[in-house]
């Protein structure tokens, strides 16, 4: 599955279970700022499965830092869509998720979510950089956009130290079904490879399934980038771009409320 397409599904993903509006599963609760932060986060964490190459687009998200960290991962994971696209690399994944979240600083102004803040400065850039937000050369803007995303989601997280695991958690399974059901398949049981007998790669249907290197197949969408992909996830894009604009709107409203009633304390107070 393409890049983006791997983001938006990340991000629909989340919608549907942290929102509680109409179309959605309201697994797990939040507000609208939740909703928001999540969903930016989510669709970073959608494409942490593919950080195992060092020319990736994810690996170029924050150069040179981004570039280090893809050859580790490459190196740690056995290569492209090996490690990072299965059961074991999934849960290390949510693991370090929740390390992070713990890593919090109580000051003057109230509780950090510094763990939070820079962990989504990598993911929510990462989704940037799939959507193509930024311009190909050059990674000032990119930085800067991080550093930025990195403060807003260290002041205003969700309270609840789970959220960022459980956005790990449904963006990296979001991604491995996503290439699951492409015909490139994932190893899902890395670093245990099955490969089939030869006799058996020349059945018709199952050769599909169950592919040469051992990876496993449900080829739903075809190739990755098919026509079948983009009918799909245009809906799923759709989703969430409704989603989250709903749930900025909401945090709009809600500012604004407080502006006016701050404004109108300060004119009796004068007047």
């Amino acid at each position: 599955m393409m890049g983006g397409h791997h983001a938006a599904s990340g991000a629909a993903a989340w919608v549907a279970v942290a929102s509680t509006g109409p179309y959605t599963l309201g697994w797990y609760p939040l507000d609208a700022t939740g909703i928001l932060i999540g969903g930016m986060a989510t669709a970073g964490t959608a494409l942490v499965c593919d950080w195992d190459h060092r020319h990736s687009t994810v690996a170029n998200s924050l150069p040179p830092l981004s570039n280090v960290i893809a050859v580790g991962i490459e190196n740690a994971s056995g290569g492209h869509r090996q490690g990072t696209h299965s059961i074991l690399g999934a849960g290390v994944f949510v693991l370090l998720a929740a390390l992070a979240s713990q890593f919090q600083m109580e000051t003057p102004w109230g509780l950090l979510s510094v763990g939070a803040g820079l962990l989504c400065m990598f993911l929510i850039n990462i989704a940037a950089k799939a959507l193509k937000l930024f311009p190909k050369s050059g990674f000032i803007t990119n930085w800067i956009f991080a550093l930025a995303m990195a403060g807003l989601v260290t002041v205003y997280a969700p309270e609840q130290w789970t959220w960022l695991p459980m956005s790990m958690l449904i963006g990296v399974v979001v991604h491995i079904v996503g290439d699951l059901i492409t015909t490139g398949g994932v190893p899902l049981l890395w670093p245990l490879v099955i490969r089939p007998p030869k006799l058996l790669r020349k059945v018709p249907l199952l050769r599909n399934v169950w592919r040469p290197n051992g990876a496993l197949s449900l080829p739903l969408l075809g190739r990755a980038g098919s026509k079948r992909e983009w009918l799909v996830l245009i809906p799923v894009s759709a989703y969430a771009m409704v989603g989250l604009t709903a749930a900025g709107w909401s945090i709009a409203q809600n500012q604004w409320t407080r502006v006016a009633a701050a404004a109108g304390a300060w004119m009796k107070l004068w007047l």
